[in-house]
């Protein structure tokens, strides 16, 4: 067993630091969006869109739930579908490794160069695709059903109508697309990893503070809409 790890340890001891870090940062967020639901984007609109279902639901705008959810079913269909292509281009390209891995390997001063390590890698890019692929795949599978049933007539003691439902259902196709997301960010990572360990280590952390300082809500500037309206402050304070 350890003839087997011994040549990728430095491989994987790093990728377990960048996916400890991923996953310490997504679990601190989580932590703090059960303290502050709108401590981050995700969060602020998973209360939009409840408010947005029951808007719809309650007021008959069909052709604005039609449109919105397409819109959203096209953007997850092009991820999916992105997710596909690049799979099936890193199958076509682990054909190419051992010739390519010359040029990765340039930066790779602590990795192993071994063509087995090549393989894990490439093997590890692709599982995070699928990943990707079938987190997309879901949010489609939502999102059209959402579309039917967010058209339908609410009726008392039904559940598969009630406003409560449907609203929990967008809210579950937004966390598929949410985790797709993911793992296209990690996906950064991985591709550094190619290059050597210490890399994907690095842009684990860059991508981890991109994502922190993009991801956080804005603090709510009560001046910002002053000259339209008295009331610009409605939203909870953070």
């Amino acid at each position: 067993m350890n003839a087997l790890f011994a040549p990728h340890m430095l491989d994987i001891v790093c990728l377990a630091i960048s996916t400890g870090l991923f996953t310490a940062y997504h679990l601190f967020v989580a932590w703090k969006l059960k303290k502050n639901p709108i401590y981050t984007l995700y969060g602020a609109t998973k209360w939009a869109k409840t408010a947005w279902v029951v808007n719809v639901m309650e007021e008959k705008n069909d052709i604005l739930a039609v449109q919105t959810l397409r819109n959203s079913t096209m953007a997850a269909t092009f991820l999916a579908s992105t997710s596909i292509l690049l799979a099936v281009g890193l199958l076509t390209l682990s054909g190419q490794s051992d010739k390519l891995g010359q040029t990765w390997h340039s930066l790779n001063a602590l990795g192993s160069t071994t063509q087995s390590t090549m393989t894990l890698k490439l093997l590890v890019i692709l599982a995070n695709l699928f990943i990707a692929f079938f987190n997309f795949s879901f949010s489609i599978r939502l999102f059209s059903h959402v579309g039917f049933i967010i058209n339908t007539p609410p009726a008392d003691e039904n559940y598969g109508t009630s406003i409560t439902f449907v609203a929990m259902q967008l809210n579950k196709a937004g966390s598929y697309f949410h985790f797709g997301m993911r793992a296209y960010y990690f996906l950064i990572p991985l591709i550094f990893w190619l290059f050597g360990p210490l890399l994907m280590v690095l842009s684990t952390i860059i991508v981890v503070v991109l994502i922190s300082h993009i991801e956080k809500t804005p603090k709510l500037d009560c001046g910002y809409l002053a000259a339209f309206f008295k009331q610009t402050c409605a939203l909870p304070k953070r």
